[in-house]
């Protein structure tokens, strides 16, 4: 199949739409595995719908057969005839994947189906199927009411052919105005085929009460027509005055003209033409509903609703306005979302930030040769600059900004797997789900909170008599939280599970050599040594665990972020692993150092103040307000030989707990610097974050605080 650029454009679209709507079933499904809520069933219902819609525009047959059937069970679910339970969340949720697993095809460019694809789908589509033998809606009659009295049934086999049914009760005096009802029933064959009829001689009176020019017939007619609704109208247009004439679809036909209002395109969101438009009113009937609302407002009424008052005079089913209602809602929030929020292709958003990159680099230097060439008014232009400069970078990373609270979700399936796989009755809690971060960090922190929450789940929460021995709850708490602080997102991920054992890491860590029998490790160096390669304190190996692969994975994805991770943990009472990120990682404000001849770049939000360095001090440490203040000299650190200046300096910088001094030969100053990485060549070199250039030309290198930190504390594991 060979799409033109402007199809091609659009089948992105539908491929972006359709993984996003997969993730809200998702969720969904999930939420209401939890708690039934119509409105979620309704939302979920729509996703599908939509999915296969858009599908069907672009020929995805593959794509529309199978979402129809999921579609089918889900209409079921919304209509009643099918209960909320655990078993069908089980069966719709690999249909998710599946369908998911077809949309990626799309994406990369196989438009047809695939075979393995389709084989897979196979064994999804028949755990739906005892699903879709629901009670469907009665074949054997179709029942009227009206205000007075119930009208008997109809019955007979050939009216599951029909599509119409026909209340027809013509005024009184239509004989004497020369109007033969019977002529009327007959035309109607012109429109289509009579499939069933039954006479209505309720209001007949006893025959010596009877007039014979006075009609007492009703009829109710059941019409198999392809016509629309307008032509068979148009049929009584004569006899309308004075007559009771009601059409609507059978009740086996509403869930066709409800998929039909689902499946409407028009931006109109006015229920009334919503109705008109899929045909199940007509123009007549809908001014007719208008002008009995208007002159309910007229009465000085409170007007009811027009959905309400067309199904009040009998000219559309219940069923169908609610239809309506759904798709005037969806409408309306897409118009919300169409205003709201554009799809940005995340390269050009990459291509922006390098630019604003180089801009900030260019401005530096301008405002070097600006103080160098000591002009005044050059240096007050350029310090304007700057200024938009900053604001312009700002907006630009804020663009990139995202709710982590999409990756939180995600979890909730995977929680709710992996419990049923252990056997253990495990929640997910999430929270700050709306807390923002640059999106190339989001990508890339799934695999590490992966490893977490599997690894807290198998090792951390205990089995349910296990937790009710220990007087805990039965269900065990699994716990994702995200938040801001000091210019950094923290990831907290928690359980109420066992905590770590003590002694069982420390016995496997002599076994290993990794320390040597009597030594005396404080929690944070033992807590390290579970994210040594191959380290694991499970006494079997399990479909998730028990290799020891995992949480060093952990540990080199969050370094290569510019992260580090806090554990907390004590017995019986749980274990919080703690991830601390940058906000973003292309661009910072820094402090300006210099040692010799080089210059180095402290990440401002690090910096806690800037004190002298005593003269002829060569302690490693001094008194700050009453504290001790043990100093990491960088002249040592990256071995420069040059003589030290006369005077030095100490930056003072803290993480987490943790405080230490800098000591520096020049303070610089803050300036704003992009970070550029140092290469595979220089990866293993600890303390430095990567490199930058500075308005000169030179590059100077921009030193990873935590680490250093860790190394004072806990030489040989930093983290």
């Amino acid at each position: 199949m060979n799409l033109d650029k402007d199809m091609q454009e659009a089948l992105l679209t539908f491929i972006t739409e359709s993984c996003e709507l997969l993730q809200d079933m998702e969720a969904g499904l999930l939420e209401l595995e939890n708690e039934e809520n119509p409105e979620t069933v309704n939302a979920i219902f729509r996703a599908a719908h939509t999915i296969k819609g858009s599908a069907g525009l672009f020929g995805l047959e593959h794509i529309v057969r199978f979402t129809h059937v999921v579609e089918s069970v889900l209409d079921a679910l919304r209509g009643g005839n099918l209960a909320v339970s655990t078993e069908l969340v089980a069966a719709l949720l690999p249909c998710c994947d599946h369908l998911n697993s077809l949309v990626r095809d799309v994406a990369d460019g196989k438009l047809e189906e695939d075979q393995n694809i389709a084989d897979s789908g196979k064994p999804l589509l028949a755990a739906l199927q005892p699903y879709l033998k629901t009670p469907a809606a009665t074949e054997t009659g179709v029942v009227y009411r009206d205000h007075a009295e119930r009208v008997e049934t109809i019955a007979g086999n050939a009216i599951g052919s029909g599509n119409w049914l026909l209340f027809l009760q013509f005024n009184e005096n239509c004989l004497r105005d020369g109007m033969d009802p019977l002529a009327f029933i007959s035309y109607l064959t012109t429109v289509g085929e009579i499939v069933d009829i039954t006479t209505f001689s309720h209001a007949m009176p006893d025959a010596g009460n009877m007039d014979p020019e006075s009609n007492y017939l009703g009829f109710e007619v059941i019409l198999k027509s392809e016509a629309a609704k307008e032509s068979i109208e148009s049929v009584f247009d004569f006899i309308r005055d004075g007559s009771l004439i009601h059409i609507l679809p059978l009740e086996n036909r509403i869930p066709y003209y409800v998929e039909l209002i689902s499946s409407l395109t028009e931006d109109n969101a006015q229920l009334g033409e919503l109705l008109l438009n899929s045909g199940v009113i007509t123009r007549r009937e809908l001014e007719e509903g208008l002008n009995a609302q208007q002159a309910q407002a007229e009465a000085q009424q409170l007007p009811a609703r027009i959905g309400e008052i067309l199904v009040d005079r009998r000219v559309v089913q219940q069923p169908l306005v609610n239809a309506a209602l759904d798709k005037q809602k969806e409408i309306q929030n897409n118009k919300i979302r169409e205003n709201q929020a554009i799809h940005v292709d995340a390269d050009r958003l990459d291509k922006l930030i390098d630019l604003v990159g180089e801009l900030v680099i260019s401005t530096a230097s301008a405002s070097l040769l600006a103080m160098q060439a000591r002009n005044t008014a050059l240096q007050e232009v350029n310090a304007e600059i700057i200024s938009l400069v900053e604001e312009v970078r700002d907006s630009a990373l804020q663009l990139r900004m995202v709710p982590i609270g999409t990756t939180f979700s995600r979890f909730q399936r995977v929680v709710r797997d992996v419990s049923k796989e252990l056997g253990k009755d495990i929640k997910l809690v999430i929270s700050g789900a709306e807390t923002e971060v640059d999106k190339s960090v989001v990508e890339k922190i799934g695999d590490p909170l992966l490893h977490l929450v599997r690894n807290a789940m198998d090792h951390g929460i205990e089995r349910a008599e296990r937790r009710t021995e220990r007087g805990k709850p039965a269900q065990g708490t699994l716990r994702l939280n995200a938040y801001h602080s000091s210019g950094n997102i923290v990831i907290e991920v928690s359980d109420d599970g066992s905590g770590l054992d003590r002694d069982k890491i420390f016995t496997k860590a002599v076994e290993r050599g990794l320390v040597q029998p009597g030594t005396v490790l404080n929690d944070q160096e033992l807590y390290a040594l579970i994210f040594e390669p191959g380290f694991s304190t499970a006494e079997q190996v399990s479909k998730l665990s028990g290799r020891g692969v995992g949480l060093d994975v952990v540990k080199r994805n969050i370094t290569a972020l510019r992260g580090v991770i806090h554990i907390d943990s004590a017995p019986d009472q749980g274990t919080m692993m703690s991830i601390h990120l940058p906000l973003t990682l292309a661009i910072i404000d820094g402090f300006l150092a210099g040692v010799g001849d080089a210059s180095y770049v402290i990440p401002l939000d690090r910096v806690v103040e800037c004190v002298e360095l005593p003269v002829d001090d060569s302690r490693d440490y001094m008194e700050l307000r009453g504290e001790v203040l043990p100093f990491i000299r960088l002249r040592q650190l990256f071995r420069k030989n040059d003589s030290a200046s006369r005077r030095q300096n100490v930056i003072v910088v803290e993480h987490l707990d943790l405080k230490a001094g800098l000591v520096v030969d020049r303070l610089m100053g803050e300036l704003q610097t992009v970070i550029k990485p140092l290469g595979k060549l220089f990866s293993h070199v600890q303390g430095v974050d990567g490199s930058t250039i500075l308005g000169s030309g030179e590059v100077a290198l921009i030193i990873d605080v935590p680490t250093l930190l860790r190394q004072m504390v806990f030489p040989g594991n930093a983290l």
